[in-house]
C-alpha cells in the first residue's frame, strides 16, 4: 500500500487545525482552573454533548465492535447497548444535579456530601485510584488500539532500515514511537487549552471521525466481491443480521458461530444489573468522570440535560451503524482472518482510494486523540483539584494551579505511554473493571437521594469486590471473564451491597450541618431526605419524579427504536422501519409532554 501525497496533506491539515484550536483557546484556559477544567461553565449543550460522544469514540471502539459482530452478529452489541439504561437515567435524574452542585470535579462531590476524616480520605483515594491508576490503564488500552492500526496500515514502516530499536533495555517499535509522538501532540494542545480547546477540538474531531467512517461504510459495501447490502445478505447467514439476542436456552454468553445467546443468568447480569451496579468510564451510574465534567461545564441545568440527552442519541443510535456495516463486509472479505478487529483496518487499507484513505487515517487520529485528550484533562482535574489543592499546597494562586495542571497533563501522558509497553492483550480489561466495581453503582445513585449514605458506604463499596473476586477465581475456579461472568457480576454485586449496607448502619452518618448545606444547595427532594427536609421547610425541594421516571422509560424507547429504524432502513425492511419511526416519534412526544408537566422551572434554577 502506498500513501499518496494527498493523504499526507489531509493528515497534516488535521494536525494544523487541532493545534490551532489549542493555541487560540490557550488564553481563556489560563485564567483559572475553572476555565481550564470546565470552560468557565459556558459550554452550550451541543458542544458539551458532542465532546462526550467524541471522547467515547476511541480508536479501539470500531475494532471492538468488529470483534463483537464477527462472533455474535449485530446482536453482540448488546454487551454495550445495555448501558443506555444507565445513560438515560443520568439524563433525567442527575444531569441537572451535577450542574447545580457547582463543583469542579465529581471527586469534589465527596467534599460537599460527606464529612470528617473518612471524606478527606475518600476524596484523595478516588483522585489517585481513578485519576491516575484507572485512567492510565484506559489510555494504555487506547494506545494499544492505535498501535494495531499503525501495524496494519504500515507493516513495513522503518527508519534507516530498522523497524525497532532498544530503549531503556526494552525493544521499542517504530509504531510505538509514532504513538508516543501523537501523545506528545495531544499533551501539547491539552496542556495549552484545557477543556476549552479539548471540547472544540472534540467537536471538530467527531465530525471528521463520523464522516470518515460513513464514507468507509459506503466504499466497503461497493467493494469487489461484496455486492452491496443484498450481497451481504446472500453471503452471510441470517443470524448475523439479528438485532436482539436469544435468551433462556442455557447457552453461554459467547456462543461461537451464532447469534448472541444469553442464558437467563447472563441476561439478568447484563440487562438487569450491570448498567446500574458497576462503574465504567463514560457509563458511570448517575454520571461521573468526563461525563460529569461536561455536564458541570454546561451553561445551565437545561443545557446540561440536553447535552447528556444528545450524547445518548449520538452514542447509541447514530455511531454504531457505519462500524457494523464495515464489520459485516470484513466477514465477507476476510473470512479466515485470525484477528477480527484488525479486519476493520484491512478494509481501509485495501479498498480506499487516495484522498479517502487520508481522510480515514485522520478520522482514526481524531478518535484516538479526542479520547486521550479528554481522559487526560479529566484525570488532571482529579490530581490538581482533589489531591494537590486540598492536601499538598492549599491556598495557592490560580495561575499556579493552572501551571501544575499543565505539567500533570504531560505527566499522565508519559505514564500511559510507559504502561502501554506492559500490555499485550487487554481484551478482558473492561470486564475486570466492571467486576471490580460491582456494587459501587448503587451507592453512586443513592448518595444523591438518601441522606444516610456516608463516606464509609462509598469506601466499603469500592474495596469489597477485591475480597470476593479472588475467592471466585482461586477458590471456586470460576471463569470470571468469560462463561461465568454473569454469575461473577451478580455474586460480587450482592456481596458488595451487603457489605456497604452493613457498614452504613454501623458507622456514624454524615455531620448534620454538612447534610443541611448539601440539601440547601442541591434540594433533590424525595423520601430519602424527609428527615432533613423536616428541619428545613424553607427549602423548596424538587418534586414530580413520576414525570422524570416516565421520561427515562420513553427516552430508552426513543433511542432503541431510532437505532433499530436506521438498521432496518439500511437492510431494506422499510415497513418495520416505519413502525419503529412511529414509536420513536411517539416517545419524543411523550417526553415533551412529560417534561412540560414536570416544568423546566424545576430544571433551571
Amino acid at each position: 500500500m502506498i500513501i499518496a501525497n494527498i493523504d499526507w496533506i489531509i493528515i497534516a491539515l488535521y494536525f494544523v487545525v487541532s493545534i490551532t484550536i489549542g493555541i487560540i483557546m490557550a488564553r481563556k484556559a489560563g485564567r483559572s482552573t475553572g476555565d481550564f477544567f470546565l470552560s468557565g461553565r459556558k459550554l452550550p449543550w451541543y458542544i458539551a454533548g458532542t465532546s462526550m460522544v467524541a471522547t467515547t469514540f476511541a480508536a479501539d471502539t470500531p475494532l471492538a465492535v468488529t470483534e463483537l459482530v464477527s462472533e455474535n452478529g449485530i446482536a453482540g452489541n448488546w454487551l454495550w447497548w445495555n448501558m443506555l439504561l444507565g445513560g438515560m437515567l443520568t439524563v433525567f435524574f442527575f444531569a441537572r444535579l451535577w450542574r447545580r452542585a457547582g463543583i469542579l470535579t465529581d471527586c469534589e462531590f465527596v467534599h460537599i456530601r460527606y464529612s470528617g476524616r473518612p471524606a478527606r480520605f475518600l476524596r484523595g483515594f478516588r483522585a489517585v485510584y481513578i485519576g491516575v491508576f484507572m485512567n492510565v490503564i484506559v489510555i494504555a488500552w487506547v494506545n494499544l488500539a492505535m498501535l494495531k492500526i499503525l501495524q496494519v496500515m504500515f507493516p513495513d514502516f522503518a527508519i534507516n532500515g530498522h523497524t525497532s530499536f532498544m530503549m531503556l533495555g526494552n525493544e521499542m517499535t517504530i509504531h510505538m514511537v509514532l504513538v508516543g509522538g501523537m501523545l506528545a501532540f495531544v499533551a501539547l494542545y491539552s496542556a495549552l487549552s484545557g477543556l476549552w480547546g479539548v471540547s472544540l477540538t472534540d467537536t471538530f474531531q467527531f465530525v471528521i471521525a463520523m464522516g470518515g467512517t460513513i464514507v468507509l461504510a459506503i466504499v466497503a459495501l461497493n467493494a469487489p466481491g461484496v455486492g452491496g447490502v443484498d450481497g451481504l445478505k446472500a453471503k452471510l447467514p441470517e443470524w448475523v443480521f439479528e438485532f436482539t439476542p436469544k435468551v433462556g436456552d442455557g447457552q453461554p454468553v459467547s456462543s461461537v458461530g451464532g447469534v448472541l445467546q444469553m442464558s437467563v443468568v447472563a441476561f439478568v447480569a447484563y440487562l438487569g444489573v450491570q448498567w446500574w451496579a458497576s462503574w465504567y468510564p463514560g457509563a458511570e451510574p448517575g454520571g461521573g468522570g468526563y461525563i460529569a465534567q461536561r455536564m458541570m461545564s454546561a451553561k445551565d441545568e437545561k443545557h446540561s440535560l440536553l447535552a447528556t440527552l444528545w450524547f445518548q442519541i449520538a452514542h447509541f443510535a447514530l455511531r454504531p451503524w457505519p462500524w457494523i456495516i464495515v464489520a459485516l463486509v470484513a466477514l465477507v472479505l476476510y473470512p479466515d482472518a485470525g484477528d477480527k478487529g484488525a479486519t476493520f483496518i484491512m478494509v481501509m487499507r485495501d479498498y480506499l482510494p487516495s484522498g479517502l484513505l487520508g481522510l480515514l487515517m485522520a478520522a482514526f487520529l481524531a478518535a484516538f486523540m479526542s479520547t486521550v485528550a479528554s481522559q487526560t484533562v479529566w484525570g488532571t482535574s482529579y490530581i490538581v483539584n482533589d489531591l494537590f489543592r486540598p492536601f499538598i499546597k492549599p491556598k495557592a494562586k490560580e495561575k499556579y494551579y493552572v501551571k501544575i495542571s499543565r505539567l500533570t497533563t504531560v505527566l499522565l501522558m508519559v505514564l500511559s505511554f510507559v504502561a502501554t509497553g506492559f500490555f499485550e492483550q487487554i481484551s478482558d480489561a473492561w470486564k475486570f473493571i466492571l467486576a471490580c466495581s460491582g456494587g459501587i453503582g448503587l451507592v453512586l445513585l443513592l448518595r444523591w437521594f438518601w441522606w444516610r449514605i456516608n463516606a464509609w458506604s462509598e469506601i466499603s463499596a469500592m474495596i469489597a469486590p477485591y475480597f470476593v473476586l479472588p475467592v471466585l477465581i482461586f477458590g471456586f475456579d470460576m471463569d470470571v471473564y468469560q462463561n461465568d461472568f454473569g454469575w461473577t457480576l451478580i455474586i460480587i454485586v450482592a456481596f458488595s451491597t451487603l457489605v456497604w449496607l452493613t457498614v452504613t448502619f454501623l458507622t456514624r452518618p454524615t455531620d448534620k450541618e454538612t447534610l443541611k448545606q448539601f440539601y440547601r444547595k442541591i434540594h433533590p427532594g424525595g423520601t430519602g431526605w424527609k428527615d432533613i427536609a423536616r428541619e428545613m421547610p424553607e427549602v423548596r425541594a424538587d418534586s414530580g419524579y413520576v414525570y422524570l421516571f416516565a421520561s427515562w422509560i420513553l427516552g430508552c424507547i426513543m433511542v432503541l427504536s431510532f437505532l433499530f429504524a436506521i438498521g432496518d432502513v439500511i437492510f431494506g425492511d422499510y415497513l418495520k422501519a416505519m413502525i419503529e419511526i412511529v414509536i420513536c416519534a411517539a416517545a419524543i412526544f411523550g417526553i415533551l409532554r412529560s417534561m412540560r408537566a414536570y416544568g423546566w422551572k424545576n430544571v433551571v434554577r
